[in-house]
């Protein structure tokens, strides 16, 4: 029998660590929770009740409406995998626009919030056997993960990715808009007080700005299962 790891992959953002993390989820039958999502869902609550826009950003209003926030992955098996309910109201397209994107790691900078969540994703993370992305989970959320692993990729790739997955969408957006939008939360995710994004000390780096999905799956699947062989 294998024995179950954690694996953590942090990054910067569209680097590609969900389509990895739910890659090798399905393939070794692990759990795969997406960080990213739980902090856009509570960005997305955040621009309902009015705490954020592009003028205001009101922390005190949202830390005090944070117990009335209620996350849950639920499993759709026509996607093969779980979407993002927001007080049990499914909210994983509403969380996927540039919107969201504009605010999400300003949200992510309040302590409070990352507070609530880190402790959600602990949880989540104590059986093993969990593919977890995010940007704090191999220094903050799962510091003893077996394996973890680091994405990066040029900004510009990055931003070419992402906008074509806009666009695709059916989103009204340009191509110098999403570049910003990267660039913007690049600075603020690197440069946040509370678990800025840094790369842990035992994690592999893996820039894959000239891999295609399947080369990069193949490669983190080798080393998952070298890891599990030596775990």
């Amino acid at each position: 029998m294998n024995k179950k790891i954690t694996i953590a992959i942090d990054g910067f953002s569209s680097t590609g660590k969900s389509t990895l993390a739910k890659q090798l989820a399905n393939h070794l039958g692990y759990v795969y929770v997406d960080t990213g999502a739980m902090y856009r869902a509570v960005t997305f609550f955040a621009m309902q009740q009015g705490c954020i826009n592009t003028d205001i950003f009101d922390k005190q209003s949202l830390i005090n409406s944070l117990p009335s926030i209620k996350l849950q992955f639920k499993f759709n098996a026509e996607l093969g995998f779980a979407e993002m309910y927001l007080n049990d109201v499914n909210v994983e397209t509403e969380i996927r626009t540039i919107d969201v994107s504009r605010f999400v790691s300003k949200v992510a900078e309040v302590s409070e919030v990352r507070t609530k969540l880190v402790e959600q994703q602990k949880e989540m993370g104590k059986d093993k056997a969990i593919v977890m992305d995010g940007r704090d989970i191999g220094t903050v959320v799962f510091p003893d993960a077996e394996l973890k692993i680091f994405m990066t990729s040029s900004a510009t790739t990055r931003a070419q990715r992402r906008y074509d997955e806009l666009v695709a969408k059916g989103d009204d957006v340009s191509f110098e808009e999403v570049l910003k939008n990267v660039e913007e939360r690049d600075y603020i995710d690197t440069h946040r007080e509370d678990s800025p994004l840094i790369m842990a000390d035992d994690a592999i780096e893996i820039d894959n700005s000239h891999l295609d999905i399947k080369e990069q799956f193949e490669l983190v699947l080798e080393l998952v299962n070298d890891t599990i062989k030596s775990a």
